[in-house]
């Protein structure tokens, strides 16, 4: 059977942040499971048309691996899936990763208090630290709609974007318009004989202001990397004193904000009539601001048109409107998104009393500082509960996140414990997030991804250098110490 000291699930950008702190601190006794036959995560599965971060690859990067060959200041996917090979290699986090392993379940077991991870039904693996990097926006979200199985054309997500499928001289539906659909939109739609965006509502969409780096720019940066990392920072504060004032309210941050997208929609459209199916009626920032250059101009082709009616059903021959119109096409293109709260919702993971973890938050996902729950001991999160942005770079988190389990780690072997979040503590926590996110616009809108009910499961409720600040110790009086002695005790 084999044992380590921690075992990793899953290899994208949190699963290589993990390894490189663990080996940083001289860790090695560890492993990567990925259940794909390739590292990337979101990066290796989203390869639809104009696939790229809506973050300034500045600083959608490590701060410990700066790059300064970026080719765009918005990177593309194939660039981005490149960087994570290139410094899982770099860092020697390679030949730790094993491919094609799905991780079924996770039992804690009382007595040793190790875990035992169940994967691809083979002998388990024993870990003393279980690690999850699985993420938060990974499983694709499919509406439930009339007829979908009676439509006689080709249907897909664009998270799991079909090359087979030709779109030459095609009618084409997309339903959705937001992250995904925005990039794959322009790239698609002079292809298309027909193309037809139903949106359920409109976005704030800001200028992107997207070019290529000059050669002299990326010499200079590798050169002097104190101005590589000032253009980090200035990306940085952008995000987090201006798009973050916004969502959370201030007058003056949401007119700007507000102001610079009306701009960019009044440069490209000006058909008062579709002006304002692009308006949104609802706050700044009560959904993702999504930046984009290309995707209004493509609304004023002949062949592209706008749809805000909404969709009743799918038909043999494409779909039917609430207004009673059918619209006949070849292909369906789904773009709605992820499902909001999966988190570890593929595997079964079962704790202390034999508690599940869905059972544990069959309410809505919650986590101390989003890494850590209780009744589970020794099982850490990246990109955990309420640790997603809406105004910064995921990458921020992660490596605050990875630093402070580490800490755990070194804590809990020094200890020869494993270490249990109490749970006053964990509510309390929880109690305060979800306090101060009520106050923010995403609570000002009820058709949200980010809402389950009236919780917000997702989102962190503060700026980055809060939660960083927050996790730079590791407050081990916050955590019950519990030892495989006083649990056989109890048991006996």
């Amino acid at each position: 059977m084999r044992r380590y000291q921690a075992v990793i699930i899953g290899a994208g950008f949190g699963g290589i942040c993990m390894a490189v702190k663990l080996k940083a601190a001289g860790i090695n006794d560890f492993i990567i499971l990925e259940q794909a036959s390739g590292l990337g995560g979101t990066w290796r599965d989203n390869i639809y048309p104009g696939a790229e971060c809506d973050i300034p690859s500045s600083l959608y990067s490590f701060s410990f691996a700066l790059n300064s060959h970026w080719k765009f200041k918005w990177s593309e996917q194939s660039q981005i899936l490149q960087y994570q090979k290139d410094t899982a290699e770099k860092y020697g986090v390679t030949h730790h990763i094993r491919y094609n392993q799905r991780v079924e379940s996770l039992s804690f077991d009382e007595k040793s208090a190790h875990w035992n991870i169940q994967v691809n039904g083979a002998q388990p693996i024993i870990a003393q630290h279980s690690i999850s990097a699985v993420g938060q926006l990974h499983v694709p979200a499919i509406p439930t709609l009339a007829g979908q199985q009676a439509f006689g054309g080709d249907t897909f997500h664009s998270a799991r974007w079909r090359q087979d499928v030709d779109l030459t001289n095609k009618r084409v539906a997309v339903i959705g318009n937001a992250a995904s659909a925005v990039q794959f939109i322009p790239q698609i739609a002079e292809q298309c004989a027909q193309l037809t965006i139903f949106q359920r509502s409109p976005n704030w969409m800001l200028p992107k202001v997207d070019r290529l780096y000059r050669g002299w720019e990326q010499w200079l940066s590798d050169k002097v990397p104190a101005l590589a990392k000032l253009y980090r920072f200035l990306v940085w504060a952008y995000g987090e004193w201006l798009i973050l004032p916004a969502i959370k309210g201030n007058r003056v941050a949401a007119w700007i904000v507000k102001t610079m997208c009306r701009w960019n929609l009044n440069k490209y459209i000006k058909d008062p009539e579709l002006r304002q199916q692009l308006t949104p009626d609802y706050p700044i920032g009560a959904k993702r601001i999504l930046f984009c250059d290309d995707y209004y101009p493509v609304l004023n082709l002949p062949n592209v048109s706008l749809e805000s009616n909404a969709i009743d059903q799918l038909t043999t021959s494409g779909l039917r409107t609430g207004d009673g119109r059918e619209h006949s096409f070849d292909v369906v293109i789904y773009a709605t998104g992820f499902v909001t709260n999966p988190f570890l919702s593929e595997i079964d993971v079962i704790g202390i009393g034999g508690q599940t973890l869905s059972d544990a938050w069959a309410e809505g996902a919650h986590a101390y500082l989003g890494v850590a729950t209780h009744g589970f001991p020794n099982l850490h999160f990246l990109y955990g509960p309420n640790t997603n942005l809406g105004h910064s770079s995921i990458i921020i988190m992660l490596e605050a996140q990875a630093d402070y389990i580490v800490q755990a780690i070194n804590h809990a072997s020094a200890n020869g414990v494993a270490l249990d979040i109490d749970a006053t503590v964990e509510q309390t926590f929880d109690e305060e997030v979800q306090a101060r996110l009520q106050r923010l616009a995403w609570h000002k809108i009820d058709a949200s991804w980010y809402k389950v009910g009236e919780r917000i499961p997702n989102n962190w409720a503060g700026s980055t250098w809060e939660y960083r600040r927050r996790l730079r110790r590791f407050d081990a009086d916050r955590y019950q110490r519990i030892s495989p002695v006083s649990i056989s005790a109890a048991e006996s």
